[in-house]
């Protein structure tokens, strides 16, 4: 697989999932903490899921907006994308995440917010990173 990288970006974590995380550039700087249900004290830091959410969402919204001026549908601005993540043991042994994104196109036809979902997800560097891997499900609200 070829990609021409047109941005690049790095991000340092210590102490793993109790510890801290920050990007190199020291815009993001987080506390993270395991969650209870995961055997942790669930503390007031984040965890990786959460992050891993936070980004599929967004760039998944991104990728919607790209659809949308391919197949000139508009996306509304109210548009928005709630990505859910889940983790746990694999049958095949070690762990695993799935990820749920539910969309809501107020005002788009059914069969365009269908459509443009569809098309988003063969955009989205986040599905095209998962793809095979993991296990998305994709709604429209």
């Amino acid at each position: 697989m070829s990609v021409d990288v047109k941005y690049r970006t790095s991000a340092t974590a210590t102490g793993g999932r109790d510890g801290r995380a920050r990007t190199a550039d020291g815009r993001l700087e987080v506390q993270l903490a395991t969650p209870k249900e995961l055997g942790g004290a669930g503390g007031e830091g984040t965890n990786p899921e959460q992050l891993f959410a936070a980004g599929y969402a967004a760039c998944f919204l991104g990728a919607l907006k790209v659809a949308g001026q391919q197949l000139k549908v508009r996306v509304p601005a109210e548009t928005s994308i709630t990505a859910t993540v889940g983790i746990g043991p694999r049958a095949a042994g070690g762990f695993g995440i799935t990820a749920d994104l539910e969309v809501t196109l107020p005002g788009v036809e059914r069969a365009d917010a269908q459509k443009l979902v569809e098309a988003a997800h063969q955009i989205c560097p986040y599905s095209n990173a998962t793809r095979n891997n993991v296990d998305v499900g994709l709604s429209v609200a």
